[in-house]
């Protein structure tokens, strides 16, 4: 593993990645379901339901990827191949989801938004894992997650952009094509910098494990069960407002058409507030950071229970302070498992 501190060229080809990843994560998730609702013609609880249990797959696929490609042995590396053959189910099955036939569309969302999920566990299970590889510098792995998760906001950012640029953003169906056509570029520029562009560490493949040494492992890194817990609350409490935002926005500000700009502010706050958290992390370390994080994006819903009609511009700075956090939410969580792991390596549990 590499010791120095990691070059400009290396942060920006390993989060090149996470720009077209996070173009498609946008209209999967918001224009999707619009687009087989009022487009297609399903019923919405039915779209719901499929998309609920194509997601809940990921819960099996995403281990047995993670297994299986610890264990993958070739002479372009463990990472690379996969993240190829993700890309290439991922880019084939979106494009059958958004051109569905006029029979089984149903049959056709299930089966196809498995394959999606599926593809991009299998882009993103290696993509991931391969941060704690490149560096085992404690406040290089800081740098090289806060670089991929701007990587992350800007993909976002763009996705949010283009529809609206085109003057497409009223209709679902357009706004998928578009942004598929836009990912697909973001993709061919971008997968090949990052395939290119790092060296992979000559790494042993991983052992079979038995749940006995599971437990061991549990057992004797406690910290790893304290972060299995504060992921799974701190996910749960980005969950709860990601899904109520849209209809929080039309039915109780009755603000409609300032979602997307809501948006926009949403995740440009995110940005501007990266860097501080970052050279927080380094000054007071990565868990008190996120922590910080934490309690100031809590302190600030406190107040969105009190809103209502009319209230934009409280609700706008309210979004702002809230967006301040999420540059500490998504660079620090993946470091501080990447420390875990490393600490697990090196102990020999």
């Amino acid at each position: 593993m590499k010791q120095e501190k990691l070059t400009h060229f290396t942060l920006i080809s390993y989060a090149s990645t996470a720009i077209p990843l996070a173009m498609l994560g946008l209209p999967l998730y918001i224009y999707l379901p619009t687009f087989y609702a009022q487009s297609v013609g399903m019923s919405v609880t039915i779209v719901g339901l499929i998309l609920f249990l194509s997601r809940l797959t990921d819960v099996f696929t995403d281990p047995i990827v993670g297994i299986y490609n610890d264990r993958f042995q070739s002479r372009y590396g463990r990472r690379k191949p996969f993240m190829l053959l993700g890309s290439l189910i991922l880019t084939g099955s979106f494009y059958a989801l958004i051109h569905p036939p006029e029979d089984h569309m149903q049959l056709w969302l299930l089966i196809f938004s498995m394959l999606v999920y599926l593809g991009w566990s299998i882009v993103s299970i290696p993509y991931l894992a391969w941060s704690a590889e490149i560096t085992s510098d404690y406040h290089e792995k800081t740098r090289l997650s806060a670089a991929r998760e701007l990587s992350t906001i800007l993909g976002v950012l763009a996705a949010l952009l283009i529809p609206y640029l085109y003057g497409v953003s009223a209709s679902a169906d357009e706004s998928l094509s578009l942004l598929y056509s836009a990912f697909l570029v973001a993709l061919f520029l971008m997968l090949p910098l990052t395939l290119m562009g790092i060296k992979e560490s000559s790494v042993q493949p991983a052992k079979h494990v038995t749940f006995r040494e599971i437990r061991i492992v549990w057992q004797k890194i406690p910290s790893l069960s304290r972060l299995q817990s504060a992921f799974t609350l701190n996910s749960l409490a980005n969950a709860l407002p990601a899904t109520l935002f849209l209809f929080f926005v039309e039915l109780v500000l009755e603000e409609e058409s300032k979602t997307g700009p809501l948006l926009l502010l949403y995740f440009a706050s995110g940005i501007l507030g990266l860097p501080f958290w970052t050279m927080l992390a380094k000054k007071a370390g990565k868990q008190k950071s996120w922590l910080a994080s934490m309690v100031l994006a809590s302190a600030a819903f406190l107040f969105v229970p009190f809103l209502g009609s009319g209230d934009l511009v409280l609700f706008g700075l309210i979004t702002f302070v809230s967006g301040l956090s999420l540059g500490a939410d998504m660079a620090l969580p993946s470091s501080i498992q990447a420390d875990v792991v490393q600490k697990i390596e090196n102990q020999k549990v």
